[in-house]
């Protein structure tokens, strides 16, 4: 699976193109703004970004209303198969999002039902009740997603609706030749029809690539040979910001050898989960450190971490962002262009490191030194053995431990060295160590 070894980049395209909030009908190419990033993009190092929802859709893009045109807002379906185009010819792969749980009050068939009632052929492709009413006074009840009734719930195991998703996501293959999809709260869908998905894309693409977003509980339900290739790593991504505002070390390194470590309980060993420090639902990495010196660190251990990484658009320059109590548009904001700084640079460095290292995209996980402060973990394939060094600390650490020892030469610097029992790392530091 191509993606294990790449690293992604995910867009907010409404928030990213600075389309209206709410759907005001008029039909703008705001959407190529997306193309001109992709030699920015290409240059990073990205091997695919992840575009969250770009069709016709009530205000956020999650209320959708039409799976088959490009929201107006953003531009039309011809505007977006030229960006489609301009990222692959910048190797740079496309993931959409798949919003397949629940639709938009706008939604084409859910209207039907509105206007017809018990008559409409559609009344079986969501969970109705017609001895209700609902908040909108429509005349019937209707399940919402977890309480929202903006979001109308689809019913999945009605073939006629998993009819209609495949064939629109047939339809996104052959018209933008997207490469996977996003599957927005895979927790609640069908696992039926991820299965029929699963299979479904295969046949269609071989390689299509399937990840799900997934908040808690046990990810080998969902992620395996039947289902879905990843899903986000949410239990870790909230370890790395919390072991450094707690300078607790051993809160990720507990999360991580839980899931890939060498001992036969580890649960996930062998997956590629995806990690993420922030994304389009949560405050900014930058704006939730407590110290700003660990920012750089926190993509350390991102991309040294077993799993597969993902940059949320922005961050890779420390941009800010607070999520509000009751809007996300903080968090999903317009630039002009890309802002690159040293952390981006750094950023680029790791994710060549990264596509490059055997052991970082495949290898077991071990933890090799731990105290509040230090972090060295090892990383090892069959064919390669890397040493990741994280000092949160505010002054020089030497670790000692027996497997510190032999020739190395450091991945982000180039240096070459050996270690005999030890290693020192200087204050804030990010060392790989590829032992030979």
């Amino acid at each position: 699976m191509w993606a294990y070894n790449e690293t992604f980049y995910q867009i907010y395209p409404i928030g990213f193109c600075g389309a209206p909030v709410h759907n005001d009908g008029v039909t703008v190419p705001r959407i190529k703004k997306i193309g001109e990033w992709s030699e920015y993009l290409e240059t990073l190092g990205i091997g695919s970004i992840i575009l969250n929802p770009i069709f016709e859709s009530d205000n956020h893009g999650y209320d959708t209303r039409d799976f088959k045109k490009i929201d107006c807002r953003l531009g039309t379906n011809d505007d977006f198969k030229e960006v489609c185009q301009t990222l692959h010819e910048h190797h740079v792969k496309i993931m959409l999002d798949g919003v397949f749980n629940h639709v938009g009050r706008g939604f084409w068939a859910f209207q039907d039902v509105q206007e017809k009632k018990w008559d409409s052929p559609y009344k079986d492709w969501f969970h109705i009740s017609f001895d209700g009413n609902s908040c909108y006074n429509d005349g019937f009840w209707y399940e919402g997603w977890e309480g929202h009734f903006e979001l109308v719930k689809l019913n999945l195991q009605n073939p006629a609706v998993v009819d209609y998703l495949l064939d629109c996501v047939r339809f996104w293959i052959e018209e933008f030749d997207i490469d996977g999809l996003r599957l927005d709260v895979a927790y609640s869908l069908d696992h039926n029809f991820m299965r029929r998905l699963r299979h479904f894309c295969e046949e269609l693409k071989p390689g299509f690539a399937l990840i799900g977003e997934v908040l808690f509980g046990d990810y080998n339900i969902i992620v395996n040979d039947e289902m879905l290739h990843s899903c986000t790593n949410y239990e870790c991504y909230k370890g790395i910001y919390s072991s450094f505002n707690s300078m607790n070390m051993f809160e990720i390194a507990h999360s991580l050898n839980r899931q890939y470590g060498p001992e036969q309980w580890c649960i996930y060993r062998g997956k590629h989960l995806m990690n993420f420090v922030d994304n389009h639902d949560v405050t900014r990495i930058a704006s939730i450190l407590t110290n700003k010196n660990h920012l750089p660190l926190t993509y350390g251990i991102l991309f040294g971490m077993p799993g597969i990484p993902c940059i949320y658009y922005g961050s890779e320059w420390g941009e800010e962002g607070v999520k509000a109590p009751d809007n996300d548009y903080a968090l999903r904001p317009c630039f002009d262009a890309p802002k690159p700084n040293e952390l981006t640079e750094l950023i680029e460095k790791l994710i060549v490191i990264r596509r490059e290292s055997d052991a970082l995209c495949n290898g077991g996980y071990h933890n090799v030194v731990l105290t509040n402060h230090q972090l060295v973990f090892e990383r090892r394939s069959d064919s390669e053995r890397v040493l990741v060094a994280i000092n949160a600390g505010d002054c020089d650490f030497t670790a000692g431990n027996g497997e510190l020892n032999g020739d190395y030469t450091e991945l982000i610097t180039g240096e070459t060295g050996n270690l005999s029992g030890s290693l020192n790392m200087p204050a804030y530091s990010i060392q790989y160590l590829k032992m030979n």
